[in-house]
């Protein structure tokens, strides 16, 4: 008997540490993300932190940091013009991201190229950007 109570002990301290409560994040203020500058993934990869934003002013290779990578279409609001660690806005997907800004104002396929590069530098092997004319995004405002 004695045994049972050991082992029934660790299985109920266990179970009664799971809980079901939801974590909320905290609330997001729209108004001001909305009013910065408005970019757009265009190239995204799962196995690489590197992707691609289309912006008003051209293409910029940014590096997530902390987090997952936005999806390709994902709509990113926040300070897309100086170097370095920058907080967006990911409208899409509703949260607040951290990512590096490494190249901006480059062209689209120079951005492709320089993600790749990035990716390759990171992990060999695994560039996974594929540059084609058709995967540009057309947005209208």
């Amino acid at each position: 008997m004695k045994k049972f109570w050991l082992l029934l002990l660790p299985a109920f301290l266990f179970l009664v540490s799971c809980s079901k409560e939801e974590v909320q994040r905290p609330p997001i203020d729209e108004s001001e993300w909305l009013q910065k500058d408005r970019g757009f993934v265009v190239a995204s990869s799962f196995n690489c932190d590197f992707f691609v934003v289309e912006t008003a002013r051209g293409y910029s290779v940014l590096r997530n940091w902390g987090g997952f990578a936005p999806i390709r279409g994902a709509v990113l609001y926040g300070n897309h013009d100086s170097f370095g660690l920058q907080t967006f806005y990911n409208r899409s997907e509703g949260y607040l991201m951290n990512a590096d800004i490494r190249d901006r104002y480059l062209g689209y396929f120079q951005a492709i190229d320089q993600a790749n590069w990035y990716c390759g530098a990171m992990n060999p092997g695994f560039g996974s950007f594929s540059a084609s004319a058709d995967s540009t995004y057309i947005h209208k405002n």
